[in-house]
C-alpha cells in the first residue's frame, strides 16, 4: 500500500528520531547502512523531508540529518502525504481514479464501501500515531527497525 519510498523515509525517521541527542547530526552513511537501504535513493527520500520542514540537513564533514520538528507532533500522515501524496487516499482501489468519494460523478466500484471505512481508519491510524510513538514501541521491543 505505501511505497518503498514512504517506508525507507518512515524507517529512517524514525531511526534519527531514536538516535539524536541534542544538535547531533546522523551522517547518511550510517542511516543507510544501518538500516540496509540504498544510500542515494535514501539521500532523495531524506532531502524530500527536508524540503517539507520535516528533517535539518547539513553538508559537509560534519554534516547529515536531524529531526527539525518534535517527534510527538510528527504524524505519519505527514510523512505519508510528503512522499506518496494524497492518492493513497483519493484513488479507488480497483479503478486507476479518484475515489466516488472525492469525485461523485464516478459509479462507486464494487468495493467502494468497504473501503471507505478501511480508509477512514487508515487516515485515523496515520493522524493519531506520531514519530516518538513509533520510537517508543520500537524501543519496549528491542528493535529499532534494522
Amino acid at each position: 500500500m505505501l511505497s518503498n519510498s514512504c517506508r525507507y523515509g518512515i524507517r529512517a525517521i524514525i531511526y534519527i528520531a531514536s538516535r539524536q541527542k541534542g544538535d547531533k547530526k546522523t551522517g547518511i552513511r550510517t542511516i543507510a547502512g544501518d538500516l540496509g537501504l540504498p544510500t542515494p535513493f535514501l539521500a532523495k527520500i531524506l532531502q524530500q523531508l527536508a524540503k517539507q520542514k520535516i528533517l535539518k540537513s547539513l553538508k559537509g564533514p560534519h554534516g547529515g540529518f536531524s529531526l527539525l520538528k518534535d517527534p510527538k507532533k510528527i504524524t505519519m500522515l505527514d510523512i505519508v502525504r510528503i512522499i506518496d501524496g494524497e492518492e493513497i487516499f483519493t484513488n479507488c482501489i480497483i479503478h486507476n481514479t479518484t475515489c466516488t468519494c472525492v469525485d461523485e460523478t464516478k459509479e462507486p466500484c464494487p468495493m467502494h464501501d468497504d473501503y471507505a471505512k478501511v480508509r477512514g481508519e487508515l487516515i485515523g491510524l496515520f493522524e493519531t500515531t506520531t514519530v516518538h510513538d513509533l520510537v517508543v514501541k520500537a524501543d519496549s521491543s528491542g528493535k529499532i527497525l534494522i
